[in-house]
């Protein structure tokens, strides 16, 4: 579990074939502080996708990509050098900032237009149309992994408005319009549609 604040921006070193049976991709990140007390098979949340630390070293770590991941997430099209937003997961003693993130990506968005408001940044996403009833305006979204604040909702989009901090502390600054990001609604929404749903059983 995770709260959705970017702890640091990685970089990705590697993007190879794992040397696994099932047809997994090894990436293995550059990062510093998140290493902090990262131990072999424990979590971490790499642009909103919880997966497992599977080898560390001083300067990074790596994670194996499974099929479904990379059917559901941007990470397999990751180049060289890119930024990642990272983040332990979450300890009980800790305070929860954000919102209750699984890490478990629901579906890829795209960025569709960035607006500068002052010195913030209006960035609204497309989103698939099955996604969208789980979005309410000052709702929560986790967009690669960030907690957000939806701004505005419409039948295929959102907004989010993003602070200078956010800009400067997550991977969010080198998006452009077209690229896509990783999309988890509040999981919150999805119990109460599914108690809703099934309520009569």
């Amino acid at each position: 579990m995770f709260t959705g604040i970017v702890e640091e921006v990685g970089k990705v070193i590697s993007l190879t074939d794992a040397q696994v049976q099932d047809g997994s991709v090894r990436l293995t990140v550059g990062a510093s502080k998140v290493l902090e007390g990262l131990g072999l098979g424990d979590s971490v949340s790499v642009n909103g996708a919880c997966l497992t630390a599977v080898d560390i070293t001083p300067d990074g770590f790596s994670v194996d990509l499974a099929p479904e991941t990379m059917r559901r997430t941007n990470l397999g099209s990751l180049d060289e050098g890119m930024g990642l937003n990272l983040e332990r997961a979450l300890s009980f003693s800790d305070r929860l900032g954000g919102h209750v993130v699984q890490g478990h990506v629901d579906d890829r968005g795209r960025v569709s237009s960035i607006k500068h408001e002052g010195d913030c940044i209006l960035m609204r996403f497309r989103v698939p149309k099955r996604l969208s009833p789980y979005l309410v305006e000052k709702g929560f979204i986790a967009v690669d992994g960030i907690s957000l604040t939806v701004v505005k909702r419409g039948a295929t989009y959102f907004s989010v408005s993003l602070i200078p901090f956010t800009l400067d502390n997550t991977a969010l600054k080198e998006k452009r319009v077209g690229d896509q990001v990783n999309l988890e609604v509040d999981i919150l929404a999805k119990y109460v549609e599914s108690l809703l749903k099934n309520g009569d059983r």
